[in-house]
């Protein structure tokens, strides 16, 4: 168990876990979206504001998750205002491909690489993926009512 804690938990992650972007819900989101992982019981709350164009233009979030949860929301986060939904779930889709052994690297989103040792721990990959679910469904359904 040593061995996994350090590697999965390390300070990288730890740090990105400190510091989650867009904390706090949106007093007038265009689309909210919760996901929870039933293995661990994390839970990611996404809201967005999207402009025309369906691009994000507000992010709030409300991350009650285990550290890999929150490295993800907050790497998520960082780097989600300004994208669309085709880039949000072609992000979704690689990290989960890349979480399952399915392609070798995370997508073009930065940062995903520093889950590479979470890999062989499936009961992780719940938790990891949440904030990039919750954000790509947020967005296509703000795209929805926008329209």
């Amino acid at each position: 168990m040593a061995l996994m804690s350090s590697a999965l938990y390390n300070k990288d992650i730890l740090r990105l876990a400190t510091a989650i972007p867009h904390l706090g819900r949106l007093d007038h989101a265009d689309a909210s979206v919760e996901r929870r992982s039933p293995v661990c019981g994390s839970r990611v709350t996404v809201d967005v504001a999207v402009d025309g164009e369906g691009r994000i233009v507000a992010l709030g979030q409300d991350v009650r998750a285990c550290a890999l949860g929150q490295a993800s929301a907050a790497i998520m986060g960082g780097h989600a205002i300004g994208r669309d939904a085709a880039e949000l779930a072609a992000a979704r889709d690689a990290l989960a491909a890349f979480l399952a052994g399915e392609r070798d690297d995370p997508g073009a989103w930065p940062g995903l690489d520093i889950f590479a040792p979470a890999r062989p721990h499936k009961a992780r990959h719940a938790s990891i993926r949440l904030a990039f679910e919750a954000v790509a469904e947020a967005v296509a359904r703000a795209t929805e009512t926008v329209a």
